[in-house]
């Protein structure tokens, strides 16, 4: 049965191309994943050939070298990341210790309450996670029921690309089991949201109540090569 024109006209499937050609020089991304599980593969992949630079990296890792995220290091097209931890991949240190990348790591429960503080329009928050160490330096104290506190700011970015199981063609996203991670998160604290889905059916089909996303955050979606697009 064909669909009303007005459903067709709203769509938001896109090809990666199109997705990202409002990344641009300097442009700051978010990246969801967690490891394997999460990551925007094809997005990522098609950021690595994209041809912009300088740009800053929001996200838990950086992958592996020349592996996911790891590319666009290899490729030189990073000025600074801001994450969690990057032991799987030393092109990190080895790139900071040359003064050729800028690094900002953040404890890991701090890192994704920032960016929901910049999701749900907080103008920051305090915790006693790294009272006392490196990562507090210079930063806001204050002391809350006896205990000391950190004051941190909310983290936004100008584009995030996320990882979904299911969308439908207006932006409703569906993610499944741990690839959920981060994603939800980040596509409320981005200017601009490219989601990746295994998956693209039309409205309706997805159910209610088991949608994460809503389409209110998401600007555009792009097929991931193992399921049926609709158009």
């Amino acid at each position: 049965m064909a669909l009303p024109a007005t459903a067709t006209q709203r769509s938001k499937v896109r090809t990666i191309q199109e997705a990202l050609s409002r990344v641009v020089d300097g442009s700051s991304i978010m990246v969801g994943g967690f490891g394997l599980a999460g990551c925007p593969w094809p997005l990522i992949d098609a950021l690595a050939v994209h041809g912009a630079r300088s740009l800053t990296i929001i996200s838990n890792d950086l992958g592996s070298p020349g592996v996911g995220l790891g590319k666009l290091l290899t490729y030189g097209l990073v000025k600074k990341v801001i994450g969690t931890y990057y032991t799987w991949n030393p092109e990190v240190s080895r790139q900071y210790l040359e003064g050729l990348l800028e690094v900002e790591l953040v404890p890991q429960g701090t890192f994704v309450e920032r960016i929901r503080a910049a999701g749900v329009g907080l103008g920051g928050f305090y915790t006693p996670t790294a009272v006392g160490t490196e990562l507090a330096e210079g930063k806001e104290t204050r002391v809350i029921s006896g205990r000391e506190h950190v004051l941190e700011f909310p983290l936004r970015a100008d584009v995030a690309l996320v990882k979904c199981h299911k969308a439908d063609t207006l932006g409703n996203l569906v993610y499944r089991k741990t690839a959920r991670n981060f994603n939800p998160l980040m596509a409320m604290a981005a200017d601009y949201v490219i989601a990746h889905s295994d998956y693209i059916v039309q409205p309706g089909e997805l159910d209610p109540e088991a949608i994460v996303t809503p389409q209110l955050f998401v600007d555009v979606v792009v097929h991931g090569g193992t399921g049926n697009e609709a158009s």
